[in-house]
Parts: C-alpha cells; sequence; structure tokens
C-alpha cells in the first residue's frame, strides 16, 4: 500500500510559479511510475507530467511543455512538478499518482495510488 500527500499548491498570480511535492510513503517508491493530474471544475482529469520509477525518462502534456518540469528524489520518496509561467487555465486540482509498468502513462486508469489533491489557482 502506498500512500501520498501532495502539498504546495496556493493562489499565484499569471506568470507566476509554484512548486508541487508529493510525498509518498513505503519502502517501494522507487518501483512505481509516477505522474501528475488536473481536473478543473466541470471537466475530466488530465493528464500533466510523469516520471520513470528511476527518474531517467519525462513525459509532459503539450500544454505544458516547457513550462512545467517534473522531477523525483527516491531517497525522499517524493516527486515534484516545479510549475513556471503559470496562466489562468492551469488553475485545477492537482493530484500525483503512482502506478508500477506502466504501458501508458498518460492514462489515469492505469494509476493505482492517488493523492487527495492540492488546489492551484492562477488569478490576478
Amino acid at each position: 500500500q502506498v500512500q501520498l500527500v501532495e502539498s504546495g499548491g496556493g493562489l499565484v498570480q499569471p506568470g507566476g510559479s509554484l512548486r508541487l511535492s508529493c510525498a509518498a510513503s513505503g519502502r517501494t517508491f522507487s518501483t512505481y511510475d509516477m505522474g501528475w493530474f488536473r481536473q478543473a471544475p466541470g471537466m475530466d482529469r488530465e493528464f500533466v507530467a510523469a516520471i520513470s520509477r528511476g527518474g531517467a525518462i519525462t513525459w509532459y502534456a503539450d500544454s505544458v511543455k516547457g513550462r512545467f518540469a517534473i522531477s523525483r528524489d527516491n531517497a525522499k520518496n517524493t516527486v515534484y512538478l516545479q510549475m513556471n509561467r503559470l496562466q489562468p487555465e492551469d488553475t485545477a486540482v492537482y493530484y500525483c499518482a503512482g502506478g508500477q509498468s506502466l504501458s501508458r502513462v498518460r492514462d489515469p486508469d492505469l494509476y493505482s495510488y492517488w493523492g487527495q489533491g492540492t488546489q492551484v489557482t492562477v488569478s490576478s
């Protein structure tokens, strides 16, 4: 069993930055591919970024490529999402998720574990 706890959300002005963290319990964190998803009101959950279990491979949604960066520290059981040049359309609840040997990292249905989410609001 893996428990995930996100932190770092908040209110930021357009063009600003935030760094989200997701702390995982358990000793098997390094065996999980990790992803970030987001969900805006009335919208489906949307893939944002993912990182392989060793951290060597990353994937991004086109809408965040070049602005967001996912990373992980397996020694600290933590995955991060650095978000730069935030825009109002980035406003959503952001979730981290974990899964093993994922064949399609963009598919939320393949992830086994989810955090409770953290709100990110981009507004002036």
